[in-house]
């Protein structure tokens, strides 16, 4: 008789009833996808990027289509992080769901003041420190790629946080990926996820202008996926910490291609915005993969690459 596939995975002790995350700042507070999908079958999602003070975000255009992607310079607008806390939370913790919030900065003190904030509060599974985001005029990007100023606001950010996992995002535009993950590991992040967005420009020919209104904005989409698969498969080889994988993810086999890389759960953002189903569709699919695949759980899929040669 067969049975269904145990889609179930761990990250840092938090119990997740499948590895398909929905991606911060592509899923909204989660409540916005409440008619749609059914927010407690996901293994979880991330909120919007929260900042110590509301941010309006950058001036419009904020999205612009690509070849296989898109182009976002979105701005991390969002709330805040106490409106958030009083607003958004109390209907967020009613879920049986895995809640992360994502906490954005432009100084390491930004970081640790939005988590003084959330340690007060009730219904989140853990943090999602965001130090990689390239669409804003300061901050982000240049912990990110320093791998000293990496350290120090992971090891503000531990310090500041006792109650949750501490998840730290990290940017793909490095020279070197697994420098960045071993920082992160070595200032006491729990976990890692990767990648987000990478740094672009789309251009109008007959304006001679960018088309985006900040100029630059971050990549995602199917195009990035190659590469985010290559920079989860260093970074799980370099570090102990499990890792979470993001990058061009739009079906279930794509969600099995980052397990076999090395991640233990998954993160689907830009598919969202073609599909608002398709966290929800990619549980089913990959339940159906193992079944093809006559494998029990989405575990045996973890880390099981056979490099040539």
């Amino acid at each position: 008789m067969n049975t269904v596939p145990d889609l179930t995975t761990e990250i840092c002790g938090i119990r997740l009833k499948n590895p398909v995350i929905a991606s911060s700042g592509t899923f909204g507070y989660g409540l916005e996808f409440a008619d749609i999908v059914d927010l407690d079958a996901l293994g979880g999602f991330v909120v919007k990027g929260l900042s110590r003070d509301p941010i309006a975000g950058n001036a419009p255009p904020r999205v612009v289509e690509t070849a296989s992607g898109m182009l976002n310079a979105i701005g991390l607008q969002n709330v805040g992080v106490r409106s958030f806390a009083a607003e958004k939370l109390p209907k967020l913790a009613q879920l049986d769901t895995a809640v992360f919030a994502n906490v954005f900065g432009y100084t390491p003190n930004d970081y640790v003041e939005v988590l003084r904030v959330l340690e007060d509060t009730d219904g989140l599974a853990g943090y999602e420190l965001n130090v990689s985001c390239p669409n804003t005029k300061h901050g982000g990007m240049q912990f990110a790629s320093d791998p000293g100023l990496l350290g120090e606001v992971v090891r503000l950010a531990r310090a500041a946080v006792s109650r949750r996992p501490l998840i730290v995002k990290l940017s793909p535009n490095v020279t070197d990926i697994t420098v960045m993950a071993r920082a992160a590991e070595e200032a006491g992040a729990d976990a890692i996820s990767l990648v987000n967005t990478f740094v672009g420009i789309a251009v109008d020919a007959a304006e001679r202008r960018p088309l985006l209104g900040a100029n630059f904005g971050g990549l995602s989409g199917p195009a990035i996926k190659p590469i985010a698969l290559r920079m989860v498969y260093q970074a799980a080889h370099a570090v102990k910490l499990p890792v979470i994988g993001l990058g061009g993810i739009a079906t279930g086999r794509d969600v099995a291609e980052f397990l076999i890389c090395g991640a233990r759960a998954t993160q689907v953002g830009t598919a969202t915005f073609w599909d608002p189903e398709t966290p929800q569709r990619l549980i089913g699919e990959l339940r159906r993969f193992l079944e093809k695949q006559k494998l029990s759980s989405a575990r045996e899929l973890v880390d099981t690459l056979h490099l040539n040669g």
